[in-house]
């Protein structure tokens, strides 16, 4: 059968190595092995910046006969076969399997998201799925194309900066900043343009940050508005994140009210 070619390529140490390039097919199932599990980055999406990232992945498969290997690809789509992007296990960490009971397997592993070769596109950033597969003592046989989904993002950066300081009670308060995220096409940080960023402020001696009002970035990706000031304090500026990149918070910037 179809199936047991495939999954019989994908069990060697490396095998994910030699699926570069995906080959066409459907979710396919001979007998009773089944996949119970499959985690990347511990559940989180996968960040991103101008240099390469690991990212661990394990996969969970049940066989009442055992489970020989199980493991995954990540890719990047419309469909497996119509895949323009993909992250497979490192070479140097391979497969590591460990019996969880008599019937079920956890394999894991570690995958490289890097800029310069499986996410040099910025239209790579957002939703990924996982392809599956494992592989039963008895020799049944799973595979799914898209077991799992997850977000890799392009990482960001925020700063602010309150001025003038110290200040008069009641003047005009300038505060600036910038938003950028990096670009994995030039592997450098590039303003993230008309994005809205909402001003908080946190009054001295107080717990907790409030809104003030949002603030979008203009074509550059810097942010610049005016509130009066009113009392001691501590400005930031805080990004809710988008599909393609993370929710990001500033450091804090105390302005003195005299």
């Amino acid at each position: 059968m179809r199936i047991r070619a495939t999954v019989a390529a994908l069990t060697g140490a490396l095998a994910l190595s030699a699926l570069a390039v995906p080959a066409a097919h459907a979710d396919e199932i001979d007998g009773d092995t089944r996949i119970t599990d499959v985690t990347v980055n511990g559940g989180k999406d996968v960040v991103v910046g101008t240099s390469a990232k690991k990212v661990t992945v394990s996969v969970t498969a049940t066989d009442p006969d055992g489970v020989r290997v199980a493991g995954a690809i990540l890719w990047h789509g419309p469909r497996y076969a119509e895949a323009d992007g993909t992250m497979l296990f490192d070479e140097n960490s391979g497969l590591r399997c460990t019996e969880v009971n008599a019937k079920t397997l956890t394999c894991r592993g570690t995958v490289l998201a890097d800029p310069r070769t499986n996410v040099k596109k910025n239209s790579l950033a957002g939703g990924w799925k996982v392809f599956a597969y494992a592989h039963g003592e008895d020799d049944d046989m799973i595979v799914l194309d898209s077991y799992e989904k997850f977000s890799v993002k392009r990482a960001a950066r925020l700063t602010v900066n309150a001025s003038p300081e110290p200040v008069k009670k009641g003047k005009a308060l300038t505060v600036a900043g910038a938003l950028t995220r990096a670009n994995w096409e030039t592997r450098t940080y590039a303003g993230y343009t008309g994005q809205p960023v909402k001003l908080q402020f946190k009054k001295k001696g107080a717990s907790a940050y409030t809104t003030v009002k949002t603030v979008k970035t203009d074509a550059r990706g810097k942010l610049r508005t005016t509130v009066k000031a009113s009392a001691d304090g501590t400005f930031r500026y805080v990004f809710a994140g988008s599909s393609t990149t993370p929710a990001v918070t500033s450091a804090g910037d105390a302005v003195d009210v005299r």
